[in-house]
Order: structure tokens, then sequence, then C-alpha cells
């Protein structure tokens, strides 16, 4: 498949639930009023449609949330998904969890497929991870991480940049990382859906994290691509990798290979722009079959913009858009 300005939709992201287990303070509100369940499709349902775009092209598939592992019995999507790997048209299988249920589930996850993890980590201090997550327990996330590594899991972790909150901790996170062979992304906060604090105040630039880092660190400039957004570069002290990924200084719209599919059967062609097909009607219609789901699924990347506008503008006090990062899936 490719959208009208020829790049090639390559990469399906999955929201499989817009529920978690924490409430992450950059992320969502502390009451949040999550979808209904007779809303959410099912996972047999999310399967076909990831079949459905893995027949049109698509190598790569994330699932996501809210938080992917506090989904009923997801082990059995990643399993039908996996059977797609190793010749079935789907070349990488991963997910995006905050690890409080990898040390249940990481066997299970490598059993299926998956070689390689994203966990959310914003910091390695235990007051301010409680603080930032809202109620969450810094070492049920770090169990969670040396329980995947330990099944044989490669793993990254995420970690969204707070001004005033982890900011003098990345020095920290740099070595640490290192010293168990993680790669680290740094990720700029984005103004989606309603929160109970002010993102101006917690807006960091990634162009000045990475100008302070190399006052301590050599950042040599890296190819290695995972087929998302992060521009990475290689740690010389460490010989670890760390990314970058900055949807407010340098939008990485030019070569966005990517697409994201809500538990509700709702495709956002931009993580940016409201518009949005919908695929449930489709994925429901017996009239339609394969052939009109796989039709409505085209029609839909044919509207796939050219870049999204993310602006956090401090003479307003309204997200860019109203919708939580948790429905549309990281």
């Amino acid at each position: 498949m490719e959208d009208p300005f020829g790049r090639r939709i390559s990469y399906l992201r999955v929201s499989v639930t817009d529920r978690c287990d924490l409430r992450c303070v950059y992320c969502m509100a502390e009451d949040m009023t999550f979808l209904p369940k007779a809303e959410v499709l099912g996972l047999e349902e999310l399967d076909r449609l990831c079949g459905a775009f893995i027949d049109l092209g698509v190598e790569r598939i994330r699932l996501t949330g809210g938080e992917p592992l506090v989904r009923r019995n997801v082990i059995s999507l990643f399993r039908s998904l996996g059977a797609r790997l190793d010749g079935g048209g789907l070349r990488e299988l991963t997910v995006t969890t905050n690890g409080t249920q990898l040390t249940k589930l990481a066997g299970d996850l490598y059993g299926a497929g998956v070689r390689r993890v994203n966990v959310s980590l914003d910091t390695l201090d235990p007051g301010t991870f409680r603080a930032v997550t809202r109620w969450g327990k810094l070492d049920q996330t770090l169990e969670g991480i040396f329980a995947a590594k330990a099944a044989g899991l490669a793993v990254k972790i995420n970690a969204v940049a707070l001004k005033d909150v982890n900011e003098a901790e990345f020095d920290r996170m740099i070595e640490w990382c290192g010293e168990h062979g993680f790669d680290l992304t740094l990720i700029e906060t984005m103004p989606l859906g309603e929160i109970s604090g002010d993102r101006t105040d917690q807006y960091l630039p990634l162009s000045l994290v990475r100008s302070r880092l190399r006052l301590n660190w050599t950042l040599e400039e890296s190819d290695h691509r995972t087929g998302g957004p992060a521009r990475y570069y290689r740690v010389a002290e460490t010989g670890g990798r760390l990314g970058f990924i900055t949807p407010m200084t340098h939008n990485f719209c030019e070569s966005c290979n990517r697409v994201r599919l809500t538990c509700t059967g709702t495709l956002y062609m931009c993580l940016g722009q409201e518009d949005a097909a919908d695929l449930r009607r489709p994925l429901r219609d017996p009239a339609l079959g394969e052939a009109g789901l796989q039709a409505a699924i085209r029609d839909a990347i044919a509207r796939k913009p050219k870049g999204h506008d993310f602006v956090i503008d401090r003479r307003q006090a309204r997200p860019a858009l109203h919708r939580h990062m948790s429905v549309t899936g990281g």
C-alpha cells in the first residue's frame, strides 16, 4: 500500500484496549472514563483486521494500549499473529507496555514470537515514578523488565522527557541502560487529550536535551532503524543506542510508514490529525467479505495526510487533539 505521497505503509500499531493500570500525568487524567466493553472489538476481530493489513503489505505490527497486557487473554492474539511470522507475511511482532505484567507474561510473549519489547519507564527514582504514574510501583516495572530480559526479549526503554521532573536523570538512565544492555529512547511530550496539568509546564525540547547530553557522552550518528520514528545515536562510552522521537521540534512525517488502529476498529491515518476511517462496519458486514474490508483499508490509506501540526501553545489551555494517547495507541 502507498499513500498519496508515495510512502509505503508497512507498519500497523494496534491499540487492543484503552484501559491501563497506571495514570501517567502526561497521558491520562486521573479519573478516566474508559470505553464501554461492548464497543471494543473481540480479539478474533482484531486478528482478522490485522490479517487484512498483512495481506495488503503490512510487515510490522505493534500491539499497544492503554496497557495491552491487561486485556484478558491477549496472549491468544499474540499467538495468532505470531503464526504469520516466518513466511506468513509478517516480519516482526512487538509490544509497548508499562512493564507491570511482564513478570507473568514475558515467557508467553517470547513463545508467541515476540522478540522485542518497548517498556515505558520515565525515571529510576521510586518517588518520581510514583508521582508520574500516580500510583505505580517502580519495583514492579523493574521486575518486569528483567523478566523480559531473562525470557530472551530485547528491551528498549521509552522515557518521556518532562521539564523539571526527570530531565536531571537522563545521564543516569543512559548509564543504567548501557549496563544492562537496553536501548533508550527519549520522547517529547505531545498535546493529546485533556489532562489535569499544563503541558506547557511539561514540555522539554529534545534538541536542548541532546546538546546537554553531548557534554558527558559521545553521541555517534547511527543508521539503526526499528521501523518507527526514532532517530538513533550510538553512545560510545556504553556501546548502547540512544534514540530521540521529536514530534514537536522536528517531525518525522516525511518518512511516515505507519497507521494506527484502535480497539473499536477506528483507523487513524495520522497520530496528529482527527480524520479517521471506520473499519468496524466493513469488518462486520458479511456482504462485503475480505475484498470489501481490504477496499475500505485502501480507501483510508488514500486519505493519509502529509503530516501533523502539533503545537504546544501557552496561549491556549486545550490540547491539539482531544483524544488521549491511550485511545489511539502509542
